[in-house]
């Protein structure tokens, strides 16, 4: 199966640390098959903060979406990850964008990710993974979502 995640980053080295988090996706949830580029962009949700680096990677992974979800919450607090507040700075952010065309919707695992459809930030660094690929909640395209996008006040710059 093919999971779809979303790296974000704004304390500390960030490339190292996404580095550091792309082996642990290897050795815990799969082989990494493709990465988007690495994007930088304003801070979303809470904006008086840091720019943010977010890269896209895609694993193939045997693990159901709840064991890929215990082992990026395992990642994180690997990382040096702490939850405080809602959009806070943070040293590393794992998010699940999709897994396959599956949907999910459990109290503390939502797929398609909630927010998907209305980040530039994913939907940016996604099409250039598969421009394609069909929200399967919407049953839209990402090229189709980032078309109707009303997300202009940020700007998500290719590094």
């Amino acid at each position: 199966m093919l999971i779809y995640l979303l790296l974000g980053c704004n304390v500390g080295n960030c490339q190292q640390t996404f580095a550091q988090v792309q082996s642990e996706l290897h050795n815990r949830i799969g082989a990494i098959i493709q990465k988007s580029s690495l994007y930088e962009t304003d801070a979303w949700g809470n904006e008086n903060q840091a720019k943010f680096l977010n890269q896209v990677i895609v694993c193939n992974t045997q693990l159901s979406p709840e064991n890929c979800l215990a082992e990026i919450l395992h990642i994180e607090q690997q990382q040096g990850r702490t939850r405080h507040e809602k959009w806070e700075p943070r040293i590393i952010d794992i998010d699940i964008l999709l897994y396959e065309n599956k949907v999910v919707d459990l109290e503390n695992l939502k797929i398609p990710h909630p927010y998907l459809h209305l980040r530039q930030f994913a939907l940016v660094p996604l099409s250039e993974i598969d421009e394609q690929i069909v929200h399967p909640k919407l049953h839209k395209t990402i090229k189709q979502l980032l078309t109707e996008m009303n997300d202009d006040h940020l700007k998500v710059n290719r590094l």
